[in-house]
This record gives C-alpha cells, structure tokens and sequence, in this order.
C-alpha cells in the first residue's frame, strides 16, 4: 500500500515539475529579451550604436532623425581628404590670412595656425580633427577643391562632402560646410554619421589620427625657420576614460548642442556609434559610455 502511494506521489511530484518545466521554459522564451540587458537611457535626443565589423545595428534612438552635427562635420572632411588620388600628405599648404578671419568672424574653434606658416597636409588633418581647429578644415578644404577662386575651391569641396555621402548610400546626410558652421543645411542623422565614421575608419592614417591624445606640429616660418606648435590635445575624452577606445570626434554648438561619434574595440571586436544633441561635453561622454558598453554586451 505504502508503495503504490509513494509510486503516486512520485509520478505528481514528477508531473508538477515537468509542468514546472514547461512553463519555465515557455517564460524563458517569452523573457529572454528582458533578461539581457536593458537598454540604456541617454540624455542625447539621438543615438545609435552598431557592430563595426558586420554593420549589426545594436541600439537606436531617433537615429534617422536629421540635426545639426556640428564638428562631427570634420569626419567627412577628412574622409575626403584622405580619398584624393595621389595623395602627399607631406605636401605643404601656406596658410591664409583669409582662414584666420574667418576663425575670428565665427568665434570658431582653432588649430592657432599662423598666418604665412608653411604646414603639412598631414598636420592639418591633425589640427582638425584633435583641437577640431577650423582654419585647418578651410585650409584643406581650399586646397582639395578646384576652381579658380577660394569661394569656388570651397564650394567644390563641400561638393565632394555630399558626392561622398551619397555614394555611401546615406539619404540624410547634407553638407553646406568643411567645419560644421552651416548655413541652415548642415545636417545628418546618429545612424549616417555613424556610417561616414566606420568608412573612414577604413583609412590607416584616419585610425592613427583620431586615437592621438596629443600631437606637436613643427611647421616651417615664412622666414623659412621651423617653428615648434602648442601641442594640439584631442578634444576626445573618451581616449582616456573609456578602456578600448579608438576615436572618433566630437561636435558642438548652439544648435547641435553637443555631439560624440565614438568607437572602442575590446577582445577583437570594434563598437561604433553617435549621440547627437546631449545636454553638455560631461553628458555626451557618460551617453556615449553607456552606448559602447550596452554595444559591447550584444556583440
């Protein structure tokens, strides 16, 4: 007797537990979503973050929505740059008392370039995209446009900006600017400044220039002496607060408040993205920390 009641309650126990089973198992695909880790809340009014080495998206918040992007317009103007055919970075551009004006007329960030000062093209990609100097965007942006006025060297060189987001596919991207400091038509998305970073990335001497922390430019006098820069110091704080990053810009101003496109690579594998119009400099970094670590988690 005492068997057959043990063999009963044997066989309920066991089918509680396979009841059990089945619907823990059914919650754990319904749950599994919840189960991995949330997605962060950011102060940026546009984010978004995807795996560099497949182009997984891995997080969006209004990331077709287009906004000012302020600096972050340099990574385009340095792609350009960088995609010249023969390029010679060691050759050298006189700087113009017309790219120090203008640096004047908009309150502009700089590179403290000097008038009549001879400077590398690799230099001045490095005072653009470290101190986002731009009067080293102008400078290049006049000597890779063509034309047979500096207003038309400019104008075929935003050109070029715009070819090159096209032929990336990018449908909300727009440049009117070499810097950033548009004129009512500046504009992209977190999900399309994201895109023109990764390309760029693709380029040795972009890497190389955007993980520089510092950088020391001697640049030739008009006298023909060799004059020893301020150290240019990369506005990118991420580089020394955040394990693994790479890059890539920062952005600001009074429309686009304030910008980051970041990327860090940990255990072989590369987390890209952007967070347009945060609420400060300290904000877009702790937006953009908590984007590269959520990323980090799915890929």
């Amino acid at each position: 007797m005492n068997t057959v009641i043990q063999g009963i309650r044997l066989r309920r126990a066991a089918g509680v537990a396979v009841t059990a089973g089945a619907v823990i198992a059914s919650g754990a695909l319904y749950a599994a979503p919840a189960q991995a880790a949330a997605a962060p809340s950011i102060v940026a009014k546009g984010g978004y973050v995807m795996n560099n080495g497949t182009g997984t998206s891995l997080y969006t918040k209004a990331a077709d929505t287009r906004r000012s992007t302020g600096s972050t317009t340099k990574i385009m103007t340095a792609k350009v740059v960088l995609a010249q055919k023969n390029l010679n970075l060691d050759a050298k551009v006189t700087i113009q008392k017309a790219y120090s004006d203008y640096i004047v007329s908009k309150n502009a960030s700089s590179a403290r370039l000097i008038v009549g000062d001879k400077v590398t093209v690799r230099q001045l990609l490095y005072g653009l995209m470290l101190p986002s100097g731009c009067d080293a965007a102008y400078a290049l942006a006049d000597k890779f446009g063509t034309g047979s006025t500096r207003s038309a060297r400019v104008k075929s060189f935003i050109g070029k900006m715009n070819a090159s987001a096209k032929s990336l596919g990018l449908k909300n991207t727009h440049f009117d600017s070499f810097d950033g400091i548009g004129n009512g038509s500046n504009y992209s998305t977190p999900r399309d400044l994201t895109k023109i970073a990764s390309s760029a990335m693709k380029s040795s001497t972009f890497r190389s220039i955007v993980k520089t922390k510092k950088y020391t430019a001697k640049t030739i006098t008009k006298t023909g002496s060799t004059r020893t820069m301020a150290p240019w110091t990369n506005t990118n704080t991420l580089l020394s607060t955040y394990s693994g990053t790479i890059g890539v810009k920062t952005g600001s101003g009074p429309e686009a408040k304030y910008c980051l496109v970041f990327a860090a690579t940990r255990n072989g594998k590369t987390v890209i993205g952007t967070v347009l119009a945060s609420s400060s400099a300290t904000q877009r970094e702790t937006d953009a920390k908590k984007l590269l670590t959520y990323g980090f988690g799915k890929v």
